[in-house]
């Protein structure tokens, strides 16, 4: 997924945790489910750059032969200048993007 064109914002937003919450009813849940969220969001974005940048491994042990590369610089440049996975992962949650289910919710209702 190319989190570039997300249309999550770029710096803190702050936010009305009752209206986030709605849907659950508890800010706590809601938070854990953004987390989740979250950690496969920043996961997912660490093995591309992993596999952006194992292009440009050098296996040499030299010191002397270490050299900067220009597109190496510019991947890392444009994974740093991603929005954060939490912004990522709320902005996915408000426009309703993420699928989530509760197992002890579904048991109760279930007896």
């Amino acid at each position: 997924m190319d989190y570039k064109k997300t249309n999550a914002p770029g710096t803190t937003v702050t936010r009305d945790m009752m209206e986030l919450c709605a849907d659950t009813g508890n800010v706590y849940e809601t938070v854990a489910i953004i987390g989740k969220r979250a950690n496969q969001i920043s996961v997912e974005i660490k093995s591309d750059l992993s596999k952006k940048l194992a292009e440009f491994a050098s296996y040499n042990d030299n010191l002397e032969e270490v050299f900067e590369n220009r597109e190496q610089i510019e991947i890392s440049r444009y994974y740093e200048k991603l929005p954060k996975p939490t912004l990522i992962a709320t902005q996915e949650y408000t426009e309703g993007k993420i699928y989530y289910r509760n197992p002890a919710k579904e048991k109760e209702k279930l007896q």
